[in-house]
């Protein structure tokens, strides 16, 4: 059998009462591993190698994934929670008046413009935070696009930026362009 003890593997059997010890030899504190996990600013290339560039890119592209991804799925939750508090409010309100369904009732002029949405929730307006919540709910991936905007000029990647100011221009007037 094999034992360990202390840095030393030693060898016994039942029968006999002799063991043999094998000293292990000590780490060497200045072992490649530990050279490779401290980073040194000794050691920079200043030659461009195309590898490490498009290393660098699919980095740069998997991080805004990430970036949109998060930025997607929290919108979504934080327009969904307002249009449920504004929900909540407003049946707590109204929940026991009876439907009327004979006439239709068009949405109030007060809630067709964002501005009107911001006014009547500023007013304590119950559907004015069910409105609030899809307008926020609408400019999550208006925010998106913005952001998409943003890391592309820092890249200085000029044909996404010329197509996303387009995207952004197209959505920006489909959303307030109607009322001004």
């Amino acid at each position: 059998m094999f034992k360990l003890n202390s840095n030393q593997w030693s060898t016994f059997t039942h029968s006999e009462s002799q063991s043999f010890t094998l000293p292990l030899q000590p780490q060497n504190a200045n072992s490649d591993i530990d050279a490779l996990a401290k980073p040194s600013l000794e050691t920079t290339d200043t030659k461009v190698n195309p590898e490490n560039q498009k290393t660098q890119i699919l980095q740069n592209s998997q991080l805004l994934d990430i970036l949109l991804s998060h930025l997607l799925k929290y919108g979504v939750l934080f327009a969904s929670s307002v249009v449920l508090f504004g929900g909540i409010l407003y049946l707590l309100h109204h929940g026991a008046e009876p439907a009327q369904y004979q006439f239709f009732h068009g949405e109030p002029s007060e809630f067709r413009s964002p501005t009107g949405v911001a006014v009547a929730v500023l007013s304590g307006s119950r559907r004015g935070i069910i409105q609030l919540g899809l307008l926020l709910l609408i400019a999550t991936p208006i925010l998106r696009v913005v952001v998409s905007l943003l890391v592309f000029v820092k890249q200085r990647n000029w044909i996404y930026v010329t197509i996303t100011t387009l995207v952004l221009t197209a959505l920006i007037y489909s959303l307030v362009g109607a009322y001004y």
